[in-house]
Formats: C-alpha cells, structure tokens, sequence
C-alpha cells in the first residue's frame, strides 16, 4: 500500500529507477544519500522518508545491486560503498507496518549476509593488490562497509546471532594480513558490547519485572491477610453478639463504615475547596489593590483638573459679548466709586494679603505631605498583612522566613516583646502562684525587668544599641 503524501523527490527516482536500464540503477540510487544526509537526524521527516523508501521498494533496489558482480556495477567500490551506507541508514529506525514479518526475517539477514560477503571481497582483493595506494583505498572501503554492518546491527541487535554464525565472518576473523585482521577484531569488539548492552538491558527488564510480580503477589498477600482478619473479627463478633442482635449488629457495622466513608471523603472536598478559595481569595486582593491604586490615580487626575479649571478662559465667548460685559464693568466702577487710598496703605494690603497666601499654602504643603505619610503608613499595613497571611507558622518555618514577623514600628515590637515576656513569666511561674486565675486575667510585669529586656529589643530596620 503506498503511503499519502510521499516525498515528491523519493517519487522522482523511484520512477527514474523503474524507466533507467539495469546498468545505471545503482547511480540513481546515489540521490538517496544526499536526501537522507540534509534530513535532520532524529526527526519525523526522516522517518516518514525511510517509509517512503522502503514502500516503493527503493531499499530491496540497493540489496539487489549489492548481491551483484563488483566488476558490472558502475563506480565500482565506491558506489558499493555508498550503497552500503545507504542500505544500513534506511534500515535503522524504519517501521515497515503491514510487512513487518517479510523486513525481520528475510531482508535485514540478508542485508548482514550481503555486508559480509562484500567484506569477504575485499579482503581477497586488498590480499592480491600489489599497490600500496590500491590496498590503502580498499581498506578505506573495507572499513564504511563495517561501519555500515555495526550501524545495522546497533539499530538491530537481533542479527548479531546470525552475524557470528555466518561462514563469511568466520573466514573474515582467520585472515593473515594484519590490517583487516585489526579491523575484524575491532568490528568483533564493538559486536560484543551491543551484546554485552543487549544482555544487561534484558537482566534488567527481567528484574523489573521480577519486582513488580514480586510487589503484586505482596499486595495481593497483604489484601487477602487483611480480608482474613476481617472475617475472623467479624466471626468472633457473631459468637459475641446474640441471636437476635445479629440484624442490629450488621446495621451498626454498615452506619459506622458509611460514617468513615462520608468522613474521609468531606475531608478531601474541604481540603480541595480550601485550596481553590485560597487562590481566589489571593486574586481577588490582588485586583483589589490594583482598583486602589487606579483610583487614587484617577482621584489625582482629577483634582489637578479641578485646580487648573479656574484659569481656563471663557469658552464660547464672543467679540459682541466681550464688549457688552466690559460695558457693564465700567458702569459699575462708575456708579461704585471707592475711596481713595494712599500708597502706604496700598503696601500694607498687598504684604498683609501675601503674608495669608504664604501662610495658606504652608498650610497646604504640611497636609499633603500628612496626607502622603498615612498614605504610605495604610499602604504598609496592608503589605505587613498580607504578608502575615501569606508567611508559614513559626514551625514550619526555615531560613529567613522568621523575619517576616519582625516590625519596623517601635510601639508595635514593645508591645509585642510585653505579651511576650507576659506568656513567659506566667508558663514559669509555680502552679501555686497560680491558683485563682481565670484564663481572661492578665499578668503585670515590672517596669523595671520589661526596660532591661527592652534594651536588647532587635527591632526590624534598626541596629541594637
């Protein structure tokens, strides 16, 4: 079945592959290599192009040519080579889906068989090259087609049994030149570190398993030990109760059970509640600040309007009626004629008259910065109170969390230093001192002991003396 939305490029070479004479497939498959290096490693892309590959019988195409002759395909070891990488990378990390049974057990053993042969090859050629720059070139070529087996048989840890079975890698391990003979050898290393990695992952499947069967038979021992002990209380209780108070005994039996029932799970909802009223009690401060804050600016705003309103000019205001209001003015200075008034009493008027304006916004300016200072003294309120409900207990705090409780107000340490020396004074003293004491009565402190302890008083945002 073909895949929706394949690769427009894996569609290009799979009809150039179909079209092109015999002779010219293994170049064509060559594109495959750039396709699959440009495709981030890892991603999704590149695995739906490996299926793409796979579904139009790409990779069947690269096992066919490589179970060639070597000396008919063009490019020779190089393309060969290529092809290798090519075959093992498609084959890695590839879910054939519907033909899973048909990619396991015939074409991934031959592919190993084919690596291996091909091995085999090379060996033979690198022994009967006479060139050092021939056998140097073959080695190279011999060691991608290794590298290709090991990315296969990492990404599929099941060949390797079929791998150290095989006739071809057994003729590779008896080789006399010492340069395949280290290849094979390192090849044969890393094979048995897959193994080794394969065999440990299993021990430690098995002993997970192992475990959890092990938890569960304890679980299911532990259920049915409880379940017996129930029966047998419940048992004994029958040989206790009479006959007749069987009926009332089950009733009670079931009241209670329902009681623990009803208990746990009200303690649960009033939990969950109380969790999701916290978070709404803390949203809604939170917007009442805010509304706070936006109103005092709003308020602000306005009173700077209302101060500068005074000194607008008159709007809607026309030349006809300017001249006819300064008509009017003029007939009255004329009707009201005022005293005269000499230059010595003039001066007097204007300093008496400046005198109660500098006296005036004097006054003015001590409100303001009055009103600003209960501002901030409310505003530090409302920030010691919050941060009060918001702080843990006194046991269950840790670091510096006990300076939340600390206040910068004098008055407030003092009294709260009194109440404190007062619950101490009254836990030490003997029981005879107090009887006759009611729980509402309080206890006197000297003046003297609370101004010594009072002298030693740490008050937040202040140095001890």
């Amino acid at each position: 079945m073909k895949p929706t939305g394949t690769d427009p490029r894996i569609l290009s070479i799979a009809a150039e592959v179909a079209k092109s004479p015999e002779q010219n497939v293994p170049v064509i498959l060559l594109k495959l290599k750039e396709i699959i290096n440009i495709t981030p490693l890892g991603s999704s892309e590149l695995k739906k192009i490996k299926q793409d590959i796979y579904c139009y019988d790409l990779i069947q195409y690269c096992l066919l040519v490589l179970s060639q002759d070597c000396s008919r395909i063009q490019g020779g070891w190089t393309t060969i080579s290529q092809l290798t990488q090519i075959l093992s990378h498609c084959c890695v990390g590839l879910e054939p889906g519907e033909d899973a049974e048909e990619f396991y057990n015939e074409l991934l053993p031959s592919a190993a068989e084919n690596f291996l042969f091909l091995g085999r090859q090379l060996q033979t050629c690198f022994i009967n090259a006479a060139k050092a720059e021939e056998k140097d070139e073959l080695l190279h070529f011999f060691q991608i087609v290794t590298d290709s087996l090991f990315w296969l048989l990492g990404g599929h840890v099941e060949l390797i049994q079929n791998v150290l079975q095989s006739d071809h890698f057994l003729h590779l391990l008896q080789a006399d030149n010492v340069q395949i003979g280290s290849a094979v050898m390192m090849m044969l290393q890393n094979i048995l570190q897959i193994n080794r990695s394969k065999r440990t992952k299993m021990l430690l499947e098995i002993n997970r398993q192992k475990e959890e069967e092990d938890l569960k038979l304890r679980l299911q021992l532990q259920r049915q030990r409880a379940m017996r002990l129930s029966r047998e209380l419940r048992l004994s209780m029958l040989e206790i109760v009479h006959p007749g108070q069987v009926e009332k005994h089950y009733r009670e039996m079931e009241e209670k059970s329902a009681l623990i029932i009803q208990k746990h799970w009200r303690g649960y909802r009033e939990r969950k509640n109380f969790h999701q009223q916290r978070q709404s009690l803390t949203e809604y401060k939170a917007a009442v600040t805010l509304q706070r804050a936006a109103l005092k600016f709003l308020a602000k705003c306005h009173k700077k309007k209302k101060l500068f309103a005074s000194w607008r000019g008159l709007q809607e205001l026309t030349d006809a009626r300017r001249v006819e209001l300064k008509q009017q003015v003029d007939d009255y200075v004329r009707r009201h004629l005022g005293s005269p008034m000499s230059d010595v009493v003039s001066r007097e008027l204007h300093a008496q008259a400046q005198e109660r304006l500098q006296h005036y916004f004097m006054g003015r300016a001590v409100e303001e910065r009055a009103q600003q200072h209960r501002e901030a003294l409310m505003a530090q309120i409302s920030t010691n109170v919050e941060q009060l409900m918001k702080a843990p207990s006194l046991k269950e705090a840790e670091g510096k969390e006990p300076e939340l409780f600390l206040s910068r107000s004098r008055p407030v340490a003092a009294k709260a230093k009194q109440a404190h020396l007062t619950t101490l004074k009254h836990i030490q003293a003997p029981w005879w001192k107090k009887l006759g004491e009611e729980s509402g009565d309080e206890i006197d402190v000297p003046k003297d002991e609370l101004s010594v302890e009072l002298e030693t008083l740490f008050i937040g945002g202040t140095k001890p003396p």
